[in-house]
C-alpha cells in the first residue's frame, strides 16, 4: 500500500502541472486510506505536500511569464488570514464528537472528512462543465471585492479540510479578474503554495504531533516529478478534455468517501 501510495503521488503533481488544481483532493484520501494517516493530520500533511508541490511548479509558471504577482497579493493575503484564523481558533474547538445518538457518532475525523468530499463534488460538478474561458470571461466585470471575499472563503476551505482551492482559484481568476487561463494556472499555484504553506505551519504551531518527515519529503519529491510530467503533458494534449476527465475521477472519489464515511461501505 505504501508503494501504491507514492506511486500515485505523482498523479498530485501531474493534476497540479495539468490544471493548477485537484492536488489536495488527490492527497488527503491517498494518505488516508491507503497510509492509514488520521484525518487531521491527513489535512495538514496535505498542506505542506501541495504547498512544496505547487511552489516548485508556481516558479517554473514565473519563468515564462505566467504569474500574476498582483492578483497573488489580492487573492492571497485575506486568504492566508483566514487560513490562519480558521487552523487557530475554528478547528481547535470543534469537539471530538460532534454529534452522538443510537448507531450513529459523527466525529470530528468522519466531519472533516465529509466536508472534503463535499468539495470534491463541488470541484468536480466545476470540472465537468468545462467552460470555455471566452464564457468565463464573459461572465461579469473585473471585480476586486469578488476577488476579496472567494480569498477569504478560499483560506477557510484550505484551513478546514487542508486543500488548496486551485478549483476555486482559477474559476475566480478568470472570471473577476480577466485573466487567461495558463496565467490563471500560474497564479494559482503561488496562491495554493502560499495558502498551504502558511496553514501547515499554522498547525505546527498549535498542533502536538508527531511530524513524519520521511514520509513528507518522499512523498513531496514524488509528487514534483509529477508536476514537471503535468507541466510537459499540458504543452501536448489539450487540458480541457484532460480537465473534464479529472472531473469525472473525482466524482467518483468524492461520492466514495460518503459511502466509506457515512455507511461504511
Amino acid at each position: 500500500m505504501e508503494v501504491l501510495a507514492y506511486t500515485l503521488a505523482v498523479l498530485i503533481g501531474i493534476s497540479l502541472g495539468l490544471i493548477g488544481s485537484g492536488g489536495s483532493i488527490l492527497t488527503v484520501p491517498i494518505l488516508v486510506y491507503l497510509l492509514d494517516i488520521d484525518p487531521l493530520l491527513a489535512t495538514a500533511y496535505s498542506l505542506f505536500i501541495v504547498g512544496i508541490t505547487a511552489l516548485v511548479g508556481g516558479f517554473g509558471k514565473a519563468k515564462n511569464g505566467l504569474v500574476d504577482f498582483r492578483m497573488v497579493a489580492v487573492f492571497g493575503i485575506p486568504s492566508i488570514f483566514m487560513v490562519l484564523f480558521t487552523r487557530s481558533f475554528i478547528v481547535p474547538h470543534i469537539p471530538a464528537i460532534m454529534y452522538h445518538d443510537e448507531g450513529f457518532v459523527l466525529s470530528k475525523a468522519t466531519f472533516v472528512m465529509i466536508l472534503f468530499a463535499v468539495i470534491m463534488l463541488f470541484a468536480s460538478i466545476s470540472m465537468i462543465r468545462n467552460r470555455t474561458e471566452e464564457e468565463l470571461k464573459n461572465d461579469q466585470t473585473f471585480n476586486y471585492k469578488s476577488v476579496f471575499l472567494k480569498g477569504i472563503f478560499l483560506g477557510l476551505v484550505t484551513g478546514m479540510v487542508g486543500a488548496g482551492g486551485g478549483f476555486l482559484i482559477i474559476p475566480t481568476l478568470v472570471i473577476s479578474a480577466k485573466m487567461p487561463m495558463k496565467k490563471a494556472i500560474g497564479t494559482s499555484l503561488f496562491i495554493v503554495a502560499f495558502n498551504s504553506l502558511i496553514g501547515f505551519l499554522g498547525f505546527l504551531e498549535i498542533d502536538d504531533h508527531v511530524i513524519d518527515w520521511k514520509l513528507l519529503c518522499i512523498f513531496s519529491l514524488t509528487s514534483i516529478i509529477g508536476i514537471f510530467i503535468g507541466s510537459k503533458i499540458a504543452k501536448k494534449i489539450p487540458g480541457d478534455k484532460l480537465k473534464k476527465s479529472f472531473g469525472y475521477f473525482v466524482l467518483i472519489m468524492g461520492f466514495y468517501i460518503v459511502l466509506k464515511e457515512v455507511f461504511h461501505i
